[in-house]
């Protein structure tokens, strides 16, 4: 029997945890981009969202925990019918977000360092069709802690298939937004009863920087 990991820390410890940085890209968080110009969703709060899990990013690498960038590739091509149909019904059938290769789809704010991981995805869940279950296998990470946009699509579909697929799951949550608050507290209110541990940025940055410290002393 594997062991359990009944502990916070123990769930977070550096060894065994990634981070995981959801569609943190114009089209989603950006003044002009597909969720502000088409939707009408706005983009206020998205840039101090940004700097919190920036901040959390580099607590990360200065632990040695891995950061994975998942990136929304949404080009007509790779979409689902279903999706399609439900553009079709918005009057967006003609709008492309995250095209590749477009402003839109690039990084907003923050953006990956040389070496790390970018997973590029065509569904709300990262595990749909990508890499990122065999890298998490073949680094063996146990805890995700996931952040991003928007909580209660992507982030959330993410965290389901990461909880079934045998992971811990951990979402400091000023580190997660979406436009809807109460769609976002919904999510957060579901991990808390039934996925995982819901958090902040400064414990896991008081955490992963004690480890850091510790392991340049010794």
């Amino acid at each position: 029997m594997q062991e359990i990991l009944t502990s916070f820390d123990q769930r977070i410890a550096p060894a065994h945890t990634a981070l995981l940085v959801i569609d943190m890209q114009n089209d989603f968080c950006a003044e002009g981009g597909y969720l502000d110009r088409v939707m009408k969703r706005g983009s206020e709060g998205n840039e101090a969202l940004a700097g919190r899990i920036q901040r959390l990013v580099e607590a990360a690498r200065g632990a040695n925990v891995p950061v994975i960038w998942i990136a929304a590739i949404y080009d007509k091509r790779f979409l689902s019918t279903p999706v399609l149909a439900i553009q079709q019904q918005r009057g967006v059938i003609d709008e492309v977000c995250c095209a590749k290769g477009s402003w839109g789809a690039d990084f907003f704010v923050v953006e990956p360092r040389d070496g790390e991981y970018v997973v590029e995805k065509h569904r709300y869940s990262a595990f749909s069709g990508t890499e990122l279950d065999n890298i998490l296998r073949d680094h063996g990470i146990k805890t995700l802690v996931v952040t991003g946009v928007a909580t209660n699509v992507c982030v959330e579909s993410t965290l389901r298939d990461g909880f079934m697929n045998g992971h811990y799951i951990v979402v400091p949550d000023d580190c997660v937004g979406a436009y809807n608050p109460a769609l976002n507290q919904a999510t957060l209110d579901n991990v808390r009863a039934l996925f995982g541990d819901v958090t902040d940025s400064a414990a896991l940055i008081a955490h992963w920087d004690g480890a850091a410290g510790a392991r340049k002393a010794s």
